[in-house]
């Protein structure tokens, strides 16, 4: 056999070797082609495969070192103790105002309360002028009506069992047909505004 015969040999000899490596290489990736579309893996690849998670954690896990993990959690701690402080002072901000609007307004309420007194004392007066006399009870009968709208109660008296809380006793007075600390008469009429005293009623009581 001549020399270009043998190179002729060799040459198709390399080129089936070839073909067969390219036929083994496409028989394996048309078989994970086929595996991966059916969605079932070998107990060896889902082996690798946690194999490969597991590794991951581990490494995330050790990416950071103690003295790291021990100033994230000291900035945390601090974070949380700053959004503690800020909701407190948000909740004693808003209780402030509350207690500011209340007395603001019980102060504007109580200086109108002599009004009331007047009005109350020139009903009692005897007056022979009939349109005057009822020019003013319409007064105080607009002027209860705001009050009563605003929430502010005439508080009982006359009749009552005496309450240091909401009455003012300026006298003591015997009555045996009255009960012990029982209010007799009102000189001063007191309000409250909700369940707040803004004036005490001026009594005297029997017994």
């Amino acid at each position: 056999m001549d020399k270009t015969s043998c190179e002729n040999t060799e040459s198709e000899v390399r080129s089936e070797q070839l073909e067969g490596e390219e036929t083994g290489a496409a028989d394996v990736s048309e078989n994970g082609k086929r595996k991966a579309e059916s969605g079932k893996i070998d107990d060896g690849d889902a082996t690798g495969l946690a194999g490969a998670e597991l590794d991951g954690e581990g490494d995330e896990d050790s990416e950071l070192p103690a003295a790291k993990k021990a100033e994230l959690a000291a900035q945390r701690d601090k974070y949380l103790r700053l959004a503690a402080e800020y909701d407190n002072f948000r909740k004693r901000s808003m209780k402030e105002r509350e207690m500011i609007y209340s007395d603001a307004r019980a102060d504007a309420i109580t200086r109108l309360l002599p009004v009331y007194d007047n009005l109350q004392r020139a009903l009692k007066m005897e007056c022979a002028d009939e349109a005057f006399y009822k020019g003013v009870e319409m007064m105080m009968t607009q002027l209860t009506q705001i009050l009563d709208e605003m929430n502010v109660k005439q508080i009982p008296a006359v009749g009552e069992p005496f309450d240091p809380n909401r009455h003012n006793a300026v006298m003591m007075i015997e009555n045996p047909e009255l009960g012990e600390k029982i209010v007799a008469e009102e000189f001063q009429k007191g309000f409250m505004l909700g369940e707040r005293v803004i004036r005490h009623s001026t009594v005297v009581v029997a017994n």
